[in-house]
């Protein structure tokens, strides 16, 4: 989903991260004050330089996983907001306006289930989002702590459906047992890349856009998730779980068969879309990265980590070269910043951050001008 709702890890930080980010991608922690600098333009900081004319988008609640049409004129989200009547995360759109405050956007999730990762379809009138309204009508629970552990659940119950801009749903794309989510569509719009466990292990998988010709990409032990094609269509960046060592193997599988992964070490991968070839590791920086989504350069990504704060509350953005070098800070904040996408011109960046929320839970998403 994360585009899940991924829930970034760790016990303090309650975010729903399936990365498309993950399953919810909203933290809920009110992170530890650390050295930061003056908010200018009231919303950034002056360290923030590749960022102008940032604007807030909406105004409470979990709002995560923001993502442009294809014409870049609107917007696709994933929120929970009791205002709303939403207990746990719907998908809903907005314009570059933003919410009203008053009143919910036009949701188009069923308003059942959970739901999680949503993405436009080339036309900009439809969205592909996945939910788990097909096997009950009420929110799943999802278990936060598994014997001192932070983790995200896997809910076997998700699959991949369609739905029209009035929220109705015109098909669903998967059908097998098990967890299938995190979906996103190429900007050639003919493929879509998502993640399952239909083999036994959480593995990223492309269909066509009308989800036939499944096709497996990765097939290394771990959660591979929130995978993201390249402005060509032709490389996935993603962010993946490696347990190598005999322990770490079997607290992974013996979670998975639980429906339960634990998300406090990822890194990011890249590998050709076609076949899952030439896969390579781009980052090796410990803890918490993930959220990857490809400069228009195609050549670096950007994504969110909390390798660079010794207790891993703080989250940003970091951008870096796809041969791991040149690593860059892009955000400043002293909370929480994830969920980055580039318009598909470029000129634009949208995020969801805990930035200015008034010292509530409240993550919010905004969207910037984009500077190089």
């Amino acid at each position: 989903m994360s585009k899940f709702l991924l829930s970034v890890m760790l016990p303090f930080v309650a975010l729903a991260m399936t990365a498309c980010g993950s399953d919810s991608g909203t933290a809920t922690l009110k992170p530890e004050k650390t050295e930061t600098e003056t908010p200018v333009d009231t919303l950034r900081y002056s360290a923030e330089s590749h960022l102008e004319n940032l604007r807030q988008l909406t105004f409470g609640g979990d709002n995560a996983e923001a993502y442009f049409s294809f014409d870049d004129r609107k917007l696709v989200f994933q929120a929970s907001n009791d205002a709303w009547g939403a207990e746990c995360d719907q998908i809903y759109t907005m314009g570059f306006d933003g919410t009203d405050p008053a009143k919910a956007p036009q949701m188009l999730s069923t308003g059942k289930g959970r739901t999680t990762c949503s993405f436009f379809l080339p036309g900009n009138e439809e969205i592909v989002y996945a939910s788990t309204h097909l096997a009950d009508d009420a929110c799943p629970e999802a278990p936060r702590v598994l014997n001192g552990k932070y983790v995200w659940p896997v809910f076997s119950s998700f699959d991949i459906f369609v739905a029209d801009l009035e929220g109705n749903v015109l098909r669903q794309l998967t059908d097998e047992p098990g967890y299938d989510a995190e979906a996103t569509v190429s900007p050639d719009g003919k493929k879509i890349v998502f993640t399952s466990d239909r083999s036994g292990d959480l593995e990223l998988y492309t269909m066509d856009i009308d989800g036939s010709n499944v096709r497996q990409i990765t097939s290394g032990l771990g959660y591979d998730g929130g995978a993201f094609f390249s402005p060509d269509s032709k490389k996935l960046i993603f962010r993946a779980s490696r347990p190598t060592a005999e322990e770490d193997v079997k607290v992974y599988k013996d979670l998975l068969a639980q429906g339960l992964v634990q998300p406090t070490n990822m890194e990011l991968y890249v590998c050709n879309a076609e076949d899952g070839s030439e896969l390579r590791q781009i980052t090796d920086l410990g803890k918490a990265n993930w959220a990857p989504y490809f400069h228009p350069s195609g050549e670096k990504v950007i994504f969110a980590s909390n390798h660079h704060q010794p207790s891993g509350r703080v989250f940003n953005l970091f951008m870096i070269d796809l041969d791991g070098e040149n690593l860059e800070q892009i955000t400043h904040d002293d909370t929480f910043d994830a969920f980055p996408m580039f318009s598909y011109d470029g000129k634009q960046l949208v995020f969801s951050s805990n930035r200015f929320n008034g010292g509530t839970r409240a993550t919010n998403v905004f969207l910037a001008d984009w500077k190089e």
